[in-house]
């Protein structure tokens, strides 16, 4: 349990940090460099929409092996790691509309 738990807590440092990236690039690029990258805003909603996938396949992952271990030994399991997997994916999905919402 403890290394499903650590597991998801990897996917979920992968997901925030394309997030991050992601954000990085949305608004360093699309302000200050425009000649670097064709379309900065592109590529950053591209890593912000990558790492909330990478977040949701770490959800799916630790479901299915807390599921697995609870058919094997039966008991309850805390869903704490799901929980912050669930609000940093949603800290990506509102940067993600907002980005799709903000053309300028």
């Amino acid at each position: 349990l403890m290394a499903a738990s650590r597991s998801l807590m990897a996917w979920v440092r992968t997901g925030l940090s394309m997030i991050g990236f992601g954000f990085t690039i949305y608004k360093f690029l699309s302000a200050e460099a425009q000649g670097l990258v064709r379309d900065p805003r592109n590529v950053g909603l591209f890593l912000i929409s990558l790492g909330i996938v990478s977040i949701i396949f770490g959800a799916i992952e630790y479901r299915q092996s807390v599921g697995d271990l609870r058919r094997k030994f039966g008991g309850r399991f805390r869903k704490y790691p799901l929980i912050m997997a669930a609000l940093v994916g949603g800290l990506g999905l509102a940067l993600l509309v907002t980005g799709l919402l903000n053309r300028g």
